[in-house]
């Protein structure tokens, strides 16, 4: 028996939830299939869920389909939870993108697939409401190939000249057999499947319960049973809280076995060990690996971290996340700072929000990808802290980035304390978040403090030097770093690695970055005019085609730009158009300098995020400026030695103290390469393990 982690992905409305509905049905799991629209779907739990008709918590179902032993996770399709959704990516042994037969492909299904891509799960198509008018099987697989993949094959043709002929295109040995024999086995046709070469196509009618046994005998035939380490070894993706409060860690154990009782690193202890299907759930003693997971007691666990496994090398950027940010406005009587924690609380549930707290103005922000989750946050809040809450206007989240490399150092030695840290920092690809990696002997410094310190680097998200902006798209290089044998805590390395980034940031020559959309227009021919000059005087890049009767405008759009235009557009096309749009990235702001001016940030005068350094003197300590830091350094400047490691800065320019610095051409160039080319993710499979250290509250210093 094989046992898989199967998530099901879709569009909204395309009938993902009456799929999983129907697989629970034909497994026997459930013995009348529920509703969206009645409300009683097994997996939309939540009563928000069954009033909305939405998904909007990713849940799991047990099944069992002959030799398949199937979690089957159901994940949101609405574009305002698409975060929850992209969370369980990362514990999935393979996917079902879920197409509407006659809505075909639509806006949010292009970028499902491109994060299936990103994320390198394996991939099944079930093209749905293939009963309906409209829905034609020739044309739609037409268009899936012509969009998504040439490989994309209906898997009802499996034993058709056609179909293996293809298939044994896709891979040398297996053209090689082909030609022998004239066959095909199902697992050479799997291990295409798996390696994400091909991708089956299957057709029917959930409602209905057509090609619901046909899909589960595809699934049963082309998947291949994983492979784990006996080490225990787990990747936590969630955490919520049962109807009682109780704190809920949820987890893919991907090696070894997992037992109540059990101290998993610094996170704490399994209290209990919880199998869910659905709303309800069993208990055990022991979970082996491939398992999904609900934990209790892990008190120190967090969203992304690992567990039994080494320091991460990756803090790689969500593709899909909230570039809207909203001031929460509190009743009268409700003090911000002290409503602070409960709000942490939900934050831990939805990292997304990326609760902010600032502290000049004592006003909370957070980030939200759209009304209607904005409209679950306030219910959630209302429920669970009996608080009335409304959000300002939403403000664009921008980001900082650098153009160049340079050697950031961090020098943290108080009284009785002391760590020094030298990080080099280069332009990341974009996208990636923060990226890290050591380059460090462990003769110079204990491999337990590298860990420490990359620990740091990928913990909270890092102040810019332009706006105070998070920084992203940043690679981080440990080159050196200094402990002292009595007087070193982790917390004193906390303190030089906030420092010694900040003071590479302020060497460096940044830029500022801004969310950028795609977007589909579909509107009539009478209207294309207004709509290309409305897009180019707001700086949007576009390409003209048709779809059906109707004029089609596809390209790129600053997110700040936009506003409401899609409801203009519903406007002046008199309801006949139609403008949908899908977070693509962040790139180089268009309008830099008046955003900078706007933000008035002076990153010298922010004490939260000195960009200094602390030295000790005649028995105590004192502030250094950034520019001062690299003469005071105890440790010489790694960049000053000669590097063949092709750090990707040949063609600076050094000074003879081993700064950088770039030509405006240059760095023009460089944003030019990594920002503008045309590049394809690729999976994702490391994750960042965070360590619990201590804080430092007691120095009178700020953690930051």
């Amino acid at each position: 028996m094989k046992k898989l982690v199967i998530g099901v992905l879709a569009h909204v409305d395309a009938g993902k939830t009456t799929l999983t509905e129907a697989i629970l049905y034909a497994c026997g799991q459930i013995r009348e299939k529920g509703r969206v629209d009645k409300g009683d779907a097994f997996l939309d739990t939540d009563q928000m869920e069954k009033e909305r008709g939405i998904t909007i918590y990713s849940k799991q179902a047990r099944a069992r389909w002959k030799d398949l032993d199937i979690i089957l996770m159901d994940t949101p399709g609405h574009v305002d939870f698409s975060a929850e959704m992209e969370r369980t990516l990362s514990v999935l042994d393979y996917a079902v993108l879920v197409i509407s037969g006659p809505d075909g492909i639509q806006g949010h299904t292009r970028t499902l697939w491109k994060l299936l891509a990103d994320y390198g799960v394996p991939t099944f198509l079930f093209i749905n409401k293939m009963d309906q008018p409209g829905a034609d099987r020739a044309a739609v697989l037409g268009r899936l190939r012509e969009t998504f993949s040439e490989d994309c094959l209906d898997i009802a043709d499996r034993n058709e000249e056609s179909f293996l002929e293809h298939a044994a295109t896709l891979k040398e040995e297996l053209l090689e057999s082909y030609l022998e024999t004239g066959k095909q086995t199902d697992a050479e046709i799997a291990e295409l499947i798996e390696e994400r070469l091909l991708f089956p196509c299957c057709f029917g009618s959930a409602l209905k319960q057509e090609g619901i046994e046909a899909f589960l005998d595809a699934l049963s035939s082309y998947t291949e049973a994983v492979t784990y380490p006996e080490a225990l070894s787990a990747y936590i993706y969630k955490i919520s809280r049962d109807a009682s409060g109780e704190r809920l860690v949820w987890m893919k154990l991907t090696g070894g076995n997992l037992k109540v009782k059990d101290l998993l690193d610094d996170y704490g202890k399994a209290n209990q060990i919880r199998l869910y299907s659905g709303a309800k759930y069993e208990m055990t003693q022991e979970a082996e690996a491939g398992e999904i997971v609900a934990v209790t007691g892990l008190t120190g666990a967090r969203v992304g971290m690992e567990i039994g496994a080494e320091a991460g090398t990756s803090t790689r950027a969500a593709r899909l996340e909230p570039v809207l940010s909203y001031r929460l406005i509190l009743p009268e009587d409700c003090d911000a700072a002290a409503f602070l924690p409960k709000l942490r609380e939900l934050e831990e549930e939805e990292p997304e929000l990326k609760v902010a707290w600032k502290e000049e103005t004592r006003e909370i922000q957070v980030m939200v990808m759209g009304e209607v989750q904005m409209e679950i946050l306030t219910r959630q809040i209302k429920e669970r802290f009996q608080t009335d809450v409304t959000f300002s206007d939403g403000s664009i989240l921008y980001k900082e980035t650098i153009a160049d490399t340079v050697e950031g150092i961090g020098h943290f030695e108080p009284l009785r304390h002391y760590a020094e840290v030298h990080l080099i920092l280069k332009p990341g690809e974009p996208g990636s978040g923060l990226t890290l990696r050591s380059d460090c002997p462990e003769d110079d410094l204990d491999i337990n403090w590298q860990r420490l310190i990359l620990t740091h680097v990928g913990e909270r998200e890092h102040p810019g030097v332009l706006t105070g902006s998070p920084v992203t798209d940043l690679a981080v290089t440990l080159a050196a770093g200094r402990a002292h044998p009595k007087h070193t805590e982790g917390g004193d390395f906390r303190q030089a690695t906030y420092r010694a980034i900040r003071q590479g940031l302020r060497q460096a020559k940044s830029v500022l970055l801004e969310p950028y959309l795609s977007f589909c227009l579909e509107l009539p021919d009478d209207t294309v005019g207004r709509a290309m000059t409305d897009l180019s005087q707001m700086g949007g890049s576009f390409e003209i085609g048709r779809e059906g009767d109707a004029a089609r405008l596809t390209g790129e759009i600053p997110a700040a730009v936009l506003g409401d235009y899609p409801r203009q557009v519903l406007s002046y096309t008199r309801g006949e158009g139609r403008m949908t749009t899908e977070f693509l990235g962040y790139r180089p702001c268009h309008n830099p300098e008046e955003i900078i001016e706007r933000f008035g940030y002076s990153a010298d005068n922010d004490a939260e995020n000195p960009c200094g350094s602390v030295f000790c003197a005649h028995g105590a300590g004192f502030y250094v400026p950034w520019d001062e830091v690299r003469e005071k350094a105890h440790l010489p400047a790694v960049l000053s030695k000669p590097r063949n490691s092709g750090d990707g800065a040949e063609n600076a320019r050094r000074t003879k103290e081993g700064e950088i610095f770039l030509g405006t051409e240059e760095i023009d160039a460089i944003l030019e390469k990594t920002y503008y080319a045309n590049r394809k993710g690729d999976p994702i499979r490391g994750k960042t393990t965070w360590k619990k250290t201590t804080d430092y509250g007691a120095l009178g210093l700020s953690a930051s």
